[in-house]
């Protein structure tokens, strides 16, 4: 798997409201812990749309690794031009520290937002682009993944296309793991 498109929920369908909340260090782990197994095996892209949450966190961890995995690159594809318009300081800082250490970023549609189109085009693209996918997404609680994970198992119904989802489950076990750890 040469580039695998990382995606996930929004910060505020996990009920979080800021980036110093406890709930993204788990996140962040538990995409590390998908990500690293990967670029043991030749992973060399992670590609993000650059959305606010698990996509973020997701270049933070990439970036983080490039240290470790010199061959490791990221790119983040924006679904249009200015997404972050409307985004507060905080988070557009974030999205721009994201962006700055990114080797690659582009805008797949060449205009502002203009409808839902331009998001639907992205998953494909992203999806069609990717040699699979890291989604953190529970179907129970469908969320705004959904429209990635349906691209992704109809694209993996005819193409060799890994997905490899995390659960709130493993999410809840990577908070168990760590509690043990602090006890032993």
């Amino acid at each position: 798997m040469n580039v695998v498109y990382i995606t996930g929920y929004k910060p505020f369908e996990l009920g979080i409201f800021d980036n110093k909340h406890e709930g993204i260090r788990y996140i962040v782990k538990a995409i590390k812990q998908r990500l690293v197994p990967l670029i043991e095996q030749g992973t060399e892209w992670v590609i993000i749309s650059g959305q606010l949450g698990v996509e973020l966190w997701a270049g933070e961890v990439a970036i983080e690794l490039k240290k470790e995995f010199s061959q490791l690159k990221l790119g983040v594809l924006t679904p249009y031009l200015e997404q972050e318009k409307s985004w507060n300081e905080l988070n557009k800082e974030f999205y721009d520290s994201i962006l700055s250490n990114a080797d690659y970023v582009d805008s797949i549609s060449k205009k502002e937002y203009e409808g839902p189109w331009q998001l639907r085009a992205k998953n494909v693209f992203l999806v069609h682009k990717s040699d699979g996918m890291i989604i953190v997404y529970d179907h129970e609680r469908e969320g705004s993944p959904k429209y990635a994970m349906e691209e992704a198992r109809k694209y993996a119904e005819s193409n060799d296309y890994p997905i490899m989802a995390i659960t709130f489950d493993d999410l809840q076990q990577a908070v168990e793991s760590e509690a043990e750890e602090w006890q032993d």
